[in-house]
């Protein structure tokens, strides 16, 4: 599986995007391959505060319901409503239309590199 090299990653399987002031955050191939055909969304609202390390919504499949962790601490400024309306989408480009919320990030939780979180998902 190969990682874009733009990205960090989290131990809980999301990822960052660094777009200046703000941070795109969506969840890895990995994840969205291990979680199985994604059924439903929920993300948090524009305006709301997340927390790094903090549960901030979440994702339900076929095989289970898992949370969505924020891996950094600032304001929602944007989600994905075409994912929240087609959670497939998250399965089919996990690192494109798939991504899920916006943030502009006060703070990072800690990050992996590609190599790092490649090391991760190959334990």
């Amino acid at each position: 599986m190969s990682l874009p090299q733009d990205l960090r990653y989290t131990e809980e399987h999301e990822w960052i995007q660094d777009r200046g002031e703000l941070v795109r955050i969506g969840i890895t191939q990995h994840a969205a391959e291990a979680l199985g055909d994604i059924v439903f969304v929920q993300l948090p609202e524009v305006g709301e505060q997340v927390e790094a390390g903090q549960a901030c919504g979440g994702l339900e499949s076929t095989k289970s319901v898992s949370d969505l962790f924020a891996p950094v601490t600032g304001e929602v400024v944007a989600v994905n409503e075409a994912a929240v309306d087609d959670p497939a989408l998250v399965n089919a480009e996990p690192y494109g239309e798939g991504w899920l919320l916006e943030v502009r990030a006060t703070s990072t939780g800690a990050v992996l590199t590609p190599e790092q979180y490649a090391e991760l998902i190959e334990q």
